[in-house]
């Protein structure tokens, strides 16, 4: 039997934390925005912000396929994942990994469950005490941009993401989950591209959201899950 990790440090490797570095490192191959006019008015960091927290708050479900790259520092290594996630309001999510990986991260509302195929075991936490970042919390009809973190607007030249916008946000409430987090903003729909969350450790989890789509029916059962036989759950 694999030893108990705490829930955080569980969640985080599927999810939620990544490291700090320089600009360069976190613009390797973004994707692509949708062209847009340049604006005459300077932008500021809040009001895109503000764009993508009204686009998110009039949405019911998102639901994208999404590849994931988790860069280890201490081992110089990248764990490579797809999948699809599905959120829906309020507080509803699904992360569906693809086979060989066959990790599920799901959340009903009330209990997050943390399923590790591999190590055959789940933690379950309430939802309110999971400390899923709050980059991710918007998407599920929770939390605030502007009100959860302190914004600056990065050069999308530099970040490879013309057209676009690139967010950094620091935490405003320090949490042991993640440092820093970096937000690719399509400037024509105000719609989050892709999301780099960052650790003290010197992580980097990148995730790519691909072909997203708003307001579609979510299967029944999107968001319960029961471990196979044998799983060995760990509760706080």
């Amino acid at each position: 039997m694999h030893r108990p990790r705490s829930f955080t440090v569980a969640f985080a490797a599927l999810l939620g934390v990544v490291a700090l570095g320089t600009a360069s490192a976190w613009a390797d191959d973004p994707p692509r925005p949708a062209p847009s006019a340049p604006s005459a008015a300077p932008v500021k960091a809040v009001d895109i912000a503000s764009r993508v927290q009204a686009f998110y708050n009039q949405t019911k479900t998102f639901s994208s396929n999404f590849v994931q790259d988790y860069k280890v520092k201490a081992y110089n290594t990248t764990k490579h994942s797809t999948g699809k996630v599905v959120f829906q309001k309020p507080g509803e999510m699904s992360w569906t990994y693809d086979t060989p990986n066959g990790n599920r991260v799901v959340s009903d509302g009330t209990t997050l469950k943390v399923y590790e195929k591999e190590n055959q075991q789940m933690y379950e936490t309430p939802l309110g005490k999971s400390q899923y970042p709050a980059a991710l919390a918007f998407l599920m009809g929770q939390g605030d941009l502007n009100a959860s973190f302190n914004l600056k607007l990065l050069d999308s030249k530099k970040m490879k993401f013309e057209g676009g916008h690139v967010l950094e946000g620091t935490p405003k409430t320090p949490t042991p989950a993640y440092q820093k987090v970096i937000i690719y903003v399509d400037s024509a729909t105000a719609q989050v591209r892709r999301m780099v969350i960052l650790d003290a450790q010197g992580n980097r989890n990148t995730f790519t959201f691909e072909n997203p789509q708003v307001n579609t029916p979510v299967a029944a059962g999107e968001f319960t899950f029961t471990p196979p036989p044998g799983t060995q759950i760990v509760r706080p």
